[in-house]
This record gives C-alpha cells, structure tokens and sequence, in this order.
C-alpha cells in the first residue's frame, strides 16, 4: 500500500546552483524522490545546448534566475541557504568562495545545512584547480583502462560511469547521509566533497580485490567479466543487431550452448587455450539468425542472453513495460523514479524547469521575498575579487568545476 505519491524526502528542501552534467542529475534524483528543489539558473542558462523543455535532469524542480555576480543575487542565494536543508554545487575549488556563497558563508546562516561540492578532481590534489570531463577522471582510475578489446583503444562509455556513477550517485549518498547527522539530535550540517575519481575508484573495489587475489589480469579483454570470456560479451547477429551474452555460471552456460545450438561442438568453456576457438563458434552461430529470432530462442529462459536494444527500442520491451521503467509525461519518453520505495514512491510531477518561471511561487513558499525584489535588510556582501567566469560546469573549461 501507498502512503505518499510524492516520494521519501517529501519536506526536504534543495537549492541547486545550476550547472550541467552530474550535479543537475544527483538534484534530479533528489527530486524524483520528493524533495523540493529549486535550481538557481544564471542569466543567459548553462550551455548544455538543448531547449531547456527538453532537459530531463530538470524535472520535478521549480526555478529562479539569480545574477551571482551582483551583492543582490549573493544575499538571494543565501535567503534560500538559510532555508535550506541541502545545497548542491558543482564549481571548480574556490569560485563559491569568491562568489561569496561558499560552504562558510551559507552554513553561518544556516548551521544544519548539508553543502554539496560536486567535482571531477576533488577539492584538493595537484589537478584539483584544473579542466576536465568524465573521460578524464575515469581514465586516471583505471576504469577506462578496463573497457574494450584487448587490441583496440579503450572504448568510451559514454559519461555514465564517471558524471553519473561515480559522481552524481556517490554526491547524493553523501547528502542523504550528511543529511540525517543533520537532523539528529545534537547533528549539524557539514561539507560533503563528491568527487568523480573518488566514486569511480570506490566502484571498482572488487575489481581490486580480483587483482590482489591473483583472479583479474591487469589489462582489457584478457578477464572474465571485461569481454574477454566468450560466454560474456556481444555478438553480431545476421540483420546487423547484436546480442548479449552473461552466461557465467556453469549451468546458465550449460542452457546457453543447447539453446544456441552448439553443445556438441563447443570447445572447452574451462580451456583458456579454446577461448578464441570458442569465441569464433559462437559468434558463427548467431550471424545465422537476426536479432528477433535469437530473442525468441532465449525469451524466459535461464541462459542469460537478452537483446542490445537502442534508446528508442528499450521502453517498448515487454518487462521494462510491464515494469514501467519508462513513462511519459508531457509528451516525453523518459526513465522512471528510482529506486522504488514501497510505501513513499516517487514521481514525475512537473516537466523541466524553465529558466526563471516559479520565481513568484518559490519567493512565497520559502517566504524569500527578496527573490522579487530587493532582499529587505539583506546585510552587505564580503568583498571579494572580481569572478571573470564562475562556470558552475565540471570541468570543461577555465572557471569551471572540475
């Protein structure tokens, strides 16, 4: 049974500092749980270079527009720190300060505030003052390293695993659990540094721990979990589709080689010598049959083979459906709230926040009225030096977060 359609940190109030890219995602993700976040866009909008209707990591949030580089965009941005419980912000190490709404400055107005500083490098370290992007932070933890064919460079994998994984996911962890030291009796609000190489690194800790033990090869492809193991890997099929293979375990493969059709020509799964050879026959195989033929074959079965399906195909697959792992709201196709909460589930309640649009409706939920004005008695700004280009963006340029 439901108690709440609006989600577990329902009463939980956020102030975002905008940006793009892992910040604007962990906000999101905060929202879809209920929390009642308010990004403070700039004048002009961050570059992500999409019509802002359109950026999903803006649902479920209400928006104003603030000129930090003005003393009246400085004490509006603190109004809304005072009442908040979390702050997130994504610039490089130093520009907050400047700016005048660092972690000092907000959490002597508000000394239960959790302020989270999103990163690529960290807050401190040799490169933590420099440029860079997801590729770069992965790259130096070795999870690059891991990903793509043995005779090829290393594949991209999109910016999931360093923006997204190691650095929006780690950043709300951070804040949720900063948020009930808070909270609890005698708690006070702190300073919580998520940095992508930090969170990247701490996701390959079993990695490490197979290395240590002498069970991963220190190089791409050659492992069992990397694609260096026929039995887990991608395979072409006859239409140019492509099908994944996961059968690790000695019974899923057993069910995997009848089912393809090869138990008795198959080489040795334990023969590290046959691999390639084993490689090559299943690979043959599944070039005889398209894509919808081999997922017929496997459909409900236990070999542990599903589909590569592209964005556009995956809401319509018949669990993800069933599921709702997609929904669409205000004409767009999108990824559901999760995790799934049992009795407090989240939701998609608003589209993408619109630059500036709940500007009067969040000056009177959060009794700012200085949003919609002058603040009243707003004290005097720390003088601080000129800000040329405080970039809230991780990491892509100078000014900029990571």
């Amino acid at each position: 049974m439901t108690e709440s359609g609006h989600g577990p940190l329902s009463g939980v109030r956020v102030v975002e500092l905008a940006g793009i890219g892992p910040c604007p995602f962990a906000a999101m993700t905060l929202a879809d749980l209920g929390a009642d976040v308010v990004r403070v866009d700039r004048p002009g909008g961050a570059a992500l270079g999409i019509d802002p209707a359109y950026d999903l990591t803006n649902r479920n949030k209400r928006s104003v527009v603030v000129d930090l580089k003005t003393p009246r965009g400085v004490a509006q941005v603190l109004e809304l720190a005072e009442r908040a419980d979390i702050l997130v912000e994504g610039y490089r190490p130093g520009v907050a300060e400047r700016l005048g709404v660092g972690p000092d400055a907000c959490l002597a107005r508000n000394a239960r505030l959790v302020y989270g500083r999103m990163t690529g490098w960290g807050q401190r370290g040799p490169l933590a003052d420099t440029a860079g992007h997801d590729l770069s932070y992965i790259a130096l933890t070795g999870a690059l390293g891991m990903i793509g064919a043995p005779d090829a460079p290393p594949t991209v994998p999109v910016n999931l695993l360093g923006d997204y994984a190691g650095g929006s996911l780690y950043l709300v962890i951070g804040l949720l659990a900063a948020l009930r030291h808070a909270t609890a009796p005698g708690g006070s609000g702190q300073v919580v540094d998520a940095a992508i190489v930090d969170g990247t690194a701490h996701l390959s800790s079993m990695i490490h721990g197979m290395l240590a033990a002498g069970a991963w090869q220190d190089r791409r492809g050659s492992n069992l979990l990397d694609g260096g193991a026929p039995f887990y890997g991608t395979y072409e099929t006859a239409d140019g589709g492509h099908m994944a293979v996961g059968a690790l375990e000695p019974r899923f493969y057993a069910e995997f080689i009848r089912l393809l059709g090869i138990e008795d020509e198959a080489p040795a799964r334990d023969d590290l010598a046959s691999w390639g050879a084993l490689r090559d026959t299943i690979a043959a195989r599944f070039r005889s049959r398209t894509r919808a033929e081999w997922t017929a074959v496997f459909e409900g079965t236990d070999a542990c083979v599903a589909p590569v399906l592209s964005l556009r195909e995956a809401p319509h697959h018949p669990h993800l459906a069933a599921r709702g792992t997609f929904l669409d709201h205000g004409g767009l196709t999108q990824p559901a709230p999760a995790p799934r909460f049992s009795r407090t589930p989240g939701a998609v309640r608003r589209p993408p926040a619109q630059p500036g649009a709940d500007t009067a409706e969040v000056a009177r939920d959060w009794a700012v009225p200085g949003l919609l004005g002058d603040p009243p008695d707003a004290p005097a700004p720390t003088p601080r030096p000129t800000v040329t280009d405080p970039d809230p963006e991780p990491g892509t340029g100078p000014g900029e977060a990571h």
